[in-house]
């Protein structure tokens, strides 16, 4: 087998699974996405034993994200392409957004998000 005709079939498969995953558990298309970025970020920086001020976690998730809109281009072509593209603009925005919040806080607000002192 090629490495071509591997990618599209687990493509093919991922693809599969997200509209499984839609129906199975009627959460909106959009609201997996919103869900999707920060349970990566967080596994991935449990993973690594690292920290959400890492870029590293942020940097999987947008990969990941990049790599999902170019598979639903290549399996789920709509009549009209711009759309499909704007589609998957919102999508990217979805994912990123609680990732990139989660990021910027812990890297320039960490104490927002730990405990406060009360001997203070």
């Amino acid at each position: 087998m090629m490495l071509a005709d591997l990618l599209a079939a687990i493509g093919a498969e991922w693809f599969a699974f997200k509209s499984f995953t839609r129906h199975a558990t009627n959460i909106s298309h959009d609201a997996l996405h919103v869900i999707a970025g920060p349970v990566i970020q967080l596994a991935v920086a449990a993973m690594l034993r690292g920290s959400l001020r890492d870029w590293r976690p942020w940097l999987v998730v947008l990969a990941f994200e990049l790599v999902n809109e170019w598979n639903d281009l290549q399996l789920d072509r709509w009549p009209n392409y711009a759309a499909q593209l704007g589609e998957g603009a919102k999508d990217i925005g979805l994912t990123m957004a609680l990732p990139t919040l989660l990021f910027a806080l812990a890297r320039w607000w960490p104490g927002l998000l730990t405990r406060r002192d009360q001997a203070r």
